[in-house]
């Protein structure tokens, strides 16, 4: 069995046990869960491998270690990190370069390419996997990108964008809890950051929004629109208009044919005048008033968190 394996699953095993019993503080729950989080995509082990248990637990293993003065056997080390010469320093940096331009022209397979050999040279640059992170998820593949932002996160817990773009990738997996903790966390380390601030809106409005009974109008802000005096304007106008009224008294009936044309099934010429009508009214809102309009459409955007920050790469 491979001892690594072990030592990362009784760190993991322990850092468990801390969040249930370590009575910490939530940042530093929080910062705990990357730490697992990094830690089983690192090692591909989890909590639910109990083949990898030691008969000790990690803190007994310290205490009779340290009791003894013994020290930690080779094999179980952390391999040091040898840092990159200068010429794979700069090459590295010249296929990030590659890879953003790849990213500029919407040739995404190829940057992910470019930001792997990047990566390959320098394996403890953060930006790298963060960059892979954007061309991933422009291909769809929110998997790979949650993980090159668990490693970015991993080689550098400072780095907003990160936290950021690892909000969107678990946006699209539709786990919206997972990513209101990181744009939050993107916001401690960058709080003016407006693209941070309007997809973690977004992200707890998705936690909060419950299945529309219309079926049609999704999230859209209904109780803003009453109380719009714009909007509630040019209705009133619309529903006092002489033309609506004998129209609507007319398919109440069952008797009135607006358009008096023989032979013609009134019921659907009714209905015909009723969507000219409503024609007009969205007529008469984007003439009277844009603004209103251009509010609507943003409300209906609104549905997809800001990608923005996965189209500047560094």
């Amino acid at each position: 069995m491979d001892n690594k394996k072990r030592l990362a699953y009784a760190i993991i095993r322990f850092l468990h046990d801390q969040l249930r019993h370590g009575g910490l503080l939530s940042d530093a729950q929080e910062s705990l869960e990357v730490a697992i989080q990094c830690l089983e995509t690192a090692f591909g082990v989890t909590l639910e491998d109990s083949n990898l248990a030691l008969t000790q637990t990690l803190p007994e293993i310290f205490e009779a270690a340290a009791g003894k003065g013994q020290e930690m056997p080779q094999n179980l080390r952390s391999p040091e990190v040898t840092p990159p010469s200068e010429e794979d320093s700069a090459e590295a940096e010249r296929l990030k370069t590659e890879g953003n331009e790849q990213m500029k022209v919407e040739n995404f397979e190829a940057a992910v390419h470019f930001y792997g050999k990047a990566i390959e040279l320098n394996p403890a640059n953060a930006v790298y996997f963060c960059n892979r992170k954007a061309a991933y998820s422009k291909l769809g593949n929110y998997a790979g990108a949650v993980q090159d932002c668990e490693r970015a996160i991993c080689i550098d817990p400072s780095y907003s964008k990160a936290y950021g773009r690892m909000g969107l990738a678990l946006s699209s997996l539709n786990k919206h809890a997972e990513a209101v903790a990181y744009y939050k966390k993107a916001l401690e380390l960058d709080p003016d950051n407006e693209t941070y601030k309007s997809n973690l809106k977004i992200a707890e409005l998705k936690l909060r929004e419950a299945p529309s009974p219309t079926g049609g109008l999704g999230s859209i802000d209904i109780a803003g629109l009453l109380n719009n005096p714009g909007f509630m304007s040019m209705a009133s106008n619309l529903m006092n208009s002489p033309q609506l009224q004998q129209l609507m008294s007319g398919v109440i009936s069952g008797s009135h044919n607006p358009l008096g044309t023989p032979g013609t099934n009134p019921s659907q010429n009714d209905l015909a005048s009723l969507i000219q009508a409503g024609q007009q009214f969205a007529q008469q809102m984007q003439q009277q008033n844009p603004e209103l309009i251009e509010q609507l459409r943003n409300q209906i955007r609104s549905q997809t968190p800001s990608a923005s920050n996965d189209d500047q790469q560094e």
